[in-house]
C-alpha cells in the first residue's frame, strides 16, 4: 500500500526532553487510523508534526511523497492534509452557513471580503448547503454557532475541515464533551461524510477506547514519545498488557 502520511524516524527534541523518539509510521488510502496513549506520551506533538506546525528534530515527514515538516497548515491544507481546527471557539458568534462558508471560500482562494461573499456567491452559496447536508445540519444554517448543542457544534467543526476538500484529515477528539450516547452517532456521520468527500485517510487521536475499537482499521499507540503498537483492533485489545499501558485497567477511562 502507497502512503498518504508517513514519519521516517521522526524525533522531536525540546530542550532535554525528548517528546518524540524515532516514530515511524504510514497511512494508507482507506484508512482510519487512530492514535492512542496516555497524557504526555507525545500524541499531540506527533499530530502538530504530521499537519506541518513542527518541524521534526530528525527524521521526516512525507505527505503524498513530499516532504512537509515545518511547512504550515496553511500550505498543507492547499496540498490536502486538513486538520480540524474549531472555528466556532475562534467565532462562535458567526452562524452555521458563515463558519462553514469561511472554509469554502477559504478552499476557492476567494479570502477578501470573506463574509460580503456569502450571500451574492451562488456557488459558494451551494457548496455551504452541500456540506451542511452531509453532516445534518442543513436545518441550522441560520443558527449562531455558540447555540447550538455539543453535539452539534462538535460536527460543525469538522464539516468546516471537510469543506477544505481534505484528501487527509486529521480529527482530535472529535467527540470529547458530547454524551455517550451521541458518540456513536457522530462517528458515524463522520465516517459517511468522508466516504461521500472523497477524503482517502482519516487519523483520529481519541482517548475513548469504545470509539477505537468499533471505527479504527488500524490503532497505533504511544507511550513515552514511542511507537509502543501498531495494530489492528483485534489484536490491539486482545494484548491486556498493552491496554494496560496505555489506558489504565478499565477500557474506556
Amino acid at each position: 500500500m502507497t502512503a498518504l502520511l508517513e514519519t521516517r524516524g521522526v524525533c522531536k527534541v525540546y530542550g532535554g526532553f525528548r517528546a518524540l523518539n524515532d516514530v515511524t509510521i504510514s497511512i494508507g488510502d482507506g484508512e482510519l487510523i487512530s492514535v492512542v496513549g496516555p497524557n504526555g506520551a507525545g500524541k499531540t506533538t506527533l499530530v502538530n508534526t504530521l499537519t506541518g506546525l513542527l518541524t521534526p528534530t530528525a527524521g521526516e515527514v512525507l505527505f503524498m511523497g513530499q516532504s512537509i515538516g515545518g511547512v504550515g497548515p496553511v500550505t498543507l491544507t492547499d496540498q490536502g492534509l486538513v486538520r480540524s481546527f474549531q472555528l466556532i471557539q475562534i467565532f462562535p458568534q458567526l452562524t452555521v452557513a458563515e463558519t462553514i462558508g469561511a472554509a469554502v471560500i477559504s478552499r476557492q482562494n476567494k479570502r477578501w471580503r470573506l463574509f460580503a461573499r456569502l450571500g451574492a456567491d451562488v456557488q459558494v452559496s451551494a457548496r455551504v448547503r452541500e456540506v451542511a447536508e452531509i453532516f445534518n445540519l442543513a436545518h441550522r444554517l441560520d443558527t449562531v454557532a455558540a447555540t447550538l448543542s455539543q453535539g452539534e457544534k462538535k460536527l460543525l467543526d469538522v464539516a468546516s475541515a471537510f469543506a477544505l476538500d481534505p484528501q487527509v484529515i486529521l480529527l482530535d477528539e472529535p467527540t470529547s464533551g458530547v454524551s455517550t450516547a451521541d458518540k456513536h452517532g457522530i462517528m458515524k456521520i463522520l465516517i459517511a461524510a468522508g466516504k461521500k468527500a472523497g477524503v482517502k485517510a482519516i487519523v483520529l487521536v481519541e482517548h475513548d477506547m469504545d470509539l477505537v475499537a468499533a471505527y479504527s482499521s488500524r490503532i497505533i499507540a504511544l507511550s513515552g514519545g514511542e511507537v509502543i503498537a501498531d495494530l489492528p483492533p483485534e489484536r490491539f485489545f486482545a494484548d491486556a498488557r498493552l491496554i494496560e499501558t496505555v489506558i489504565g485497567k478499565r477500557r474506556g477511562h
